[in-house]
């Protein structure tokens, strides 16, 4: 289970580091950046997702 909060705090650190690029790649015109961070949003999130339900299913009696 140690690994599985370890591993929600990365996602979120990652997805809160797609957030970040894609912001200053707006701000800045470089909507490669944008393109990265979005891609890497979705991967994240779907990745965050998947650990979420297998954790659920885990705690369930």
């Amino acid at each position: 289970m140690r690994n599985k909060i370890f591993l929600s705090t990365l996602y979120n650190l990652c997805i809160f580091g797609c957030i970040i690029l894609g912001w200053t790649g707006l701000t800045d015109k470089h909507y490669e950046y944008v393109m990265a961070a979005v891609f890497g949003l979705v991967i994240f999130v779907a990745l965050k997702i998947k650990l979420l339900k297998d954790v659920r299913n885990t705690l369930k009696p």
